[in-house]
């Protein structure tokens, strides 16, 4: 849109009066049209919505987008705190928590609003960046190898956030799945450690919350992480399931606690439940000396004993290259 548009400051762009933005926008698609005819590949990196200066308004016009008539919708989405990194880096812009928080969950509905009112039959996924990892390459393989099948990665979280050995465990089952499958996984974007920071913080009388944010120190105000705990929660149950609904299967893994327990959490439990009544595959990794119980066996599809045990009946399935 810059190019339309050279008398315009770079980042300043959606600050025209919307009338002028409007118009631009409608030239640079209708460029973009042109070009889809004759590309073997084409992706367009837009917003469905901008929250700015202006309020709330659209990104992209309807008639248009039926004329690109594109072959998948992918929202990609970041947690909170580097949405808010990235425009202190690139925007002087005034905004609180609260509302990068909504405006990330009315791009994933208008997102899939739009996608919807433009074909129902087309996919529509949501992605997240990734928090330790980028998700280039789960990206790479919805868009390019939609054969490979689709897996969400369900472990506990929360429960375990002080057991290294544990989450060791659970990193190893994290990376040998996502080389495998198509993988959507929870830990790419987790901010439930958000409100606890907060508490911790008002402990030590600190008006601040200070986080690693994209390799840097960065420090967000305590009202504001205490006012979206509850989006923080409700968000997270959401988009939990979302990313369940747009898999083939769920693969759980339950590791062992020190005492020999099973280190399963009622939000696994209830991704379990939910993947069964949505008549999704079912695969738990029970590692556990505790045997699971009838919830787990009669809901699974498959229950098995270690990660290997699982790659090889995947294998035996076709599922996986052996």
């Amino acid at each position: 849109m810059y190019a339309e548009a050279p008398d315009i400051p770079p980042g300043k762009i959606l600050d025209v009066p919307m009338k002028r933005l409007s118009s631009l926008r409608r030239s640079a698609f209708k460029d973009i049209i042109l070009k889809a005819q004759t590309a073997p590949n084409l992706i367009v990196n837009t917003h469905a919505t901008f929250r700015w200066r202006h309020g709330l308004f659209p990104a992209v016009d309807f008639d248009q987008m039926r004329q690109l008539n594109t072959d998948m919708y992918i929202c990609l989405i970041d947690g909170v705190a580097a949405l808010h990194k990235r425009l202190l880096d690139e925007h002087a812009v005034a905004h609180t928590l609260k509302d990068l928080i909504v405006w990330r969950e009315e791009e994933i509905i208008s997102t899939e609003m739009l996608c919807k009112g433009i074909n129902e039959t087309i996919p529509f996924y949501c992605l997240a960046r990734g928090a330790e990892e980028e998700t280039t390459d789960t990206f790479y393989k919805l868009v390019f190898r939609g054969e490979t099948r689709r897996a969400y990665l369900s472990f506990p979280m929360t429960a375990v956030v002080d057991m290294e050995d544990v989450k060791r465990e659970i990193d190893e089952f994290r990376h040998s799945m996502t080389p495998l499958f198509i993988c959507f996984d929870p830990g790419d974007l987790e901010e439930s450690y958000l409100p606890h920071r907060a508490r911790r913080a008002a402990e030590e009388n600190l008006d601040y919350v200070e986080l690693t944010v994209l390799g840097q120190q960065v420090r967000l105000n305590l009202h504001e992480v205490r006012q979206i705990e509850r989006d923080i929660n409700s968000q997270t149950y959401a988009r939990d399931f979302m990313l369940i609904d747009q898999s083939d299967m769920i693969i759980s893994f339950v590791p062992s606690l020190p005492d020999g327990r099973a280190a399963i959490s009622s939000g696994v439990e209830r991704e379990l439940q939910h993947a069964h009544e949505a008549a999704k595959e079912v695969y738990v990794i029970w590692t556990a000396k505790q045997n699971p119980s009838v919830f787990v066996t009669q809901t699974a599809t498959r229950v098995f004993d270690n990660l290997a045990e699982s790659i090889e009946f995947f294998q035996e399935k076709g599922y996986i290259g052996k």
